[in-house]
């Protein structure tokens, strides 16, 4: 979608780790911390490949990325990604998201959960705000 649509669709992500998965608030902390270094969705990407996650993985994804060590096992354990992933919780909570991954375009769920089905409400929302203009 972002290489389809470069100039008018940016994507955020809010972490949502789920309580009864044990390493997904471990996970989640980790990638925030590696955005702390600018590697971010690599780590990301890094975690969702991964077979099983547990803390040997995620401290090996860590080096495997190149990551400052020392910075980065302080910032997991800092209160800045204590604060970012609590307001994302947050964020979730008061959109409404009761499990994971949800979509949202514009405040909209699509009904339709493909690139097909996400490009017809950009589409939309486009041609709104090109009719309010």
């Amino acid at each position: 979608m972002l290489e389809k649509n470069p100039e008018t669709v940016k994507l955020v992500l809010k972490n949502m780790p789920l309580k009864f998965h044990k390493s997904a608030t471990p996970a989640a902390r980790a990638a925030l911390a590696a955005g702390n270094q600018g590697k971010f969705w690599e780590f990301h990407d890094k975690l969702f490949a991964a077979k099983k996650l547990n803390k040997q993985v995620i401290k090996q994804i860590a080096t495997d990325l190149g990551l400052d060590m020392a910075r980065f096992e302080n910032d997991v354990k800092s209160a800045e990604i204590s604060s970012k992933l609590k307001k994302d919780m947050i964020d979730a909570r008061k959109a409404g998201v009761t499990g994971t991954p949800t979509v949202f375009i514009n405040g909209r769920i699509p009904k339709q959960r493909n690139l097909q089905g996400f490009q017809a409400i950009i589409d939309d929302e486009l041609k709104k705000a090109g009719d309010s203009s």
